[in-house]
């Protein structure tokens, strides 16, 4: 039995989806009753993810649990002290569910971290690794290196395996915020002023991280293991805006703006931030997942545009 907590969001429903057409026995952990889940998905209802959260019917029988749910990175916070609404959420409710597990003697905790635990941005040509020093900037990237250290320390005192997996930015069908607004962009035939920017970025579609996770939850080399995860092959933003045209089926209309205009535009306006997602560099090497799992994406940039772009009417 796998338990899937977060089982409605955007990653764990449709890890949900791909473990119930395997017929892999899979309970999904929601917050309340009447979710709409795969036949077959057992479910069971969970009022939250805190330190006291008891999890001890949810675990019963469980042989690994993958923890999605999380208190999710948000551009803007309207919290007094967003690092410890991230730290009630993201250390000690996970940290309170893998205890749970370790004692319901599960086998295996799978944790969906971030990439903002590596950091916020690289240098040309100089990737992010799995076994790179941690260096988050945000609350966010704080509470999913806090959780990570946890997560660890539990292993080590109880034997339950824990394999970490620190995604970047994932899309795919039912994608929200800015990459469903460039989406949407996109589609309408509007002119962007990203035609110029020779930046790359790492990103993962939705179905190369639930076939990620699906490999890492039963692969024996994974136990205890740190992974970054992408669809190994890296765009600038021009391009990305291309291949979503060319998903779309729309002609592509970019104008040349060089990037220290686009900066000094943001910076006048206080989104100096979404101009650095926009033109910065954002890489992560996957080497460590294909040498020591032997797993390569199984969707290429241009399906997971594709799969993206026909799923916007069902977001």
């Amino acid at each position: 039995m796998i338990l899937v907590t977060g089982a409605t969001g955007f990653v764990g429903s449709a890890l949900v989806a791909r473990l119930a057409r395997e017929g892999t026995e899979t309970r999904a952990c929601v917050r309340r009753n009447g979710a709409s889940l795969p036949d077959g998905v057992h479910t069971v209802q969970v009022a939250g993810l805190t330190a006291d959260t008891d999890w001890r019917h949810a675990l019963a029988g469980v042989a690994v649990v993958v923890h999605a749910a999380a208190r999710v990175h948000v551009m803007v916070d309207a919290a007094t002290d967003p690092l410890a609404e991230f730290r009630r959420v993201n250390v000690d409710g996970t940290l309170n569910l893998a205890r749970q597990a370790a004692a319901a003697m599960v086998k295996r905790f799978v944790f969906i971290s971030s990439v903002k635990v590596n950091g916020e941005a690289t240098l040309p040509g100089r990737p992010f690794t799995a076994d790179d020093a941690p260096a988050p900037l945000d609350p966010y990237g704080v509470s999913k290196m806090e959780a990570e250290q946890g997560l660890r320390q539990i292993a080590a005192q109880t034997g339950m395996a824990v394999v970490i997996i620190r995604p970047p930015l994932v899309y795919g069908p039912g994608v929200k915020a800015n990459f469903a607004a460039l989406m949407r962009a996109v589609q309408r035939g509007w002119p962007l002023p990203l035609g110029a920017v020779h930046n790359q970025r790492s990103l993962v579609a939705l179905d190369n991280l639930v076939d990620f996770i699906v490999t890492c939850i039963t692969h024996p080399q994974a136990a205890n293991q740190t992974f970054l995860v992408s669809d190994g092959h890296d765009l600038s933003t021009t391009e990305l805006v291309r291949g979503l045209a060319r998903a779309a089926r729309m002609p592509v209309r970019l104008l040349p703006v060089p990037v220290w205009a686009l900066r000094a535009g943001a910076a006048l306006l206080g989104k100096g931030d979404a101009v650095q997602r926009l033109c910065g560099n954002l890489q992560v090497d996957i080497s460590k997942a294909r040498s020591l799992l032997g797993w390569t994406p199984p969707i290429s940039v241009d399906d997971g545009l594709r799969r993206a772009v026909a799923g916007m009417g069902k977001s």
